[in-house]
């Protein structure tokens, strides 16, 4: 099984952490970096190499984590010159990748089962496959539906459930190859493409552990809960 983590990024959400480290190697409660933990969460499910896209202070992300034999996997990487958006980078490198193979962002704290996601992918013959998460936002004002200037509904802070993209994503080779290389291409405009063709995408829903570490304030909290969820995101760590 193979995986491309996409760590490219600048990570401007989360400065001032980033302005000398790539988002993926920001620590992590004074232990780990996110990076090492996604690492170790892949060898465990039996993942035998990865592609890691890089570009932002990339070097310090080469240092770090060499070959992969630290964790058992072949490691390579791919250069983003330029910034592709999520699927951009993939496109670049689909002649070395395997048919089916995981994609995801460098930055996510979960304890999903990855090789479920690629097993599920393979065996539904999706051309993606999303990772969702059920999020629930608080409207903390009352919520007026109008009608020419007349009031016709109202709700007091109404909770709004939304399924939302975890950033892990089953893909196909085949998937990607109708579309042109070096150029941007995001995760949006795969989906959009997808469902006009009347190929919509799979979903694989998940309802553990999932943290995107984007802003200061994911990061506070992933730092705070972190020594209570070791054990279950780095099983025999």
């Amino acid at each position: 099984m193979h995986a491309v983590i996409l760590a490219g990024g600048k990570g401007i959400r989360l400065r001032p952490y980033t302005s000398r480290l790539p988002k993926p190697l920001v620590p992590i409660g004074d232990e780990f970096s996110i990076l090492e933990i996604v690492l170790s969460q892949l060898s465990q499910r039996g993942f035998s190499s990865a592609t890691l896209a890089i570009g932002y202070l990339g070097h310090l992300i080469r240092a770090f984590v060499g070959d992969g034999s630290r964790w058992n996997m072949d490691i390579e990487y791919v250069t983003e010159d330029v910034p592709l958006g999520t699927m951009g980078p993939v496109r670049g490198m689909l002649d070395r990748l395997p048919e089916h193979f995981l994609v995801m962002n460098g930055d996510i704290l979960t304890d999903i089962d990855y090789a479920d996601v690629l097993r599920h992918h393979s065996a539904h013959g999706a051309p993606l496959t999303v990772a969702t998460y059920r999020r629930e936002v608080r409207i903390d004002f009352g919520v007026l539906s109008t009608r020419n200037k007349q009031v016709v509904h109202f709700v007091e802070k109404p909770t709004i459930d939304y399924q939302v993209s975890m950033g892990i994503y089953g893909l196909s080779r085949s998937t990607l190859e109708r579309y042109t290389v070096g150029v941007p291409f995001g995760f949006d405009d795969l989906v959009l493409d997808l469902l006009g063709r009347n190929t919509p995408p799979a979903e694989y829903p998940f309802d553990g552990y999932w943290l995107d570490i984007g802003r200061p304030d994911d990061y506070d909290r992933a730092n705070t809960e972190f020594d209570s969820i070791k054990g279950t995101l780095l099983k025999g760590a």
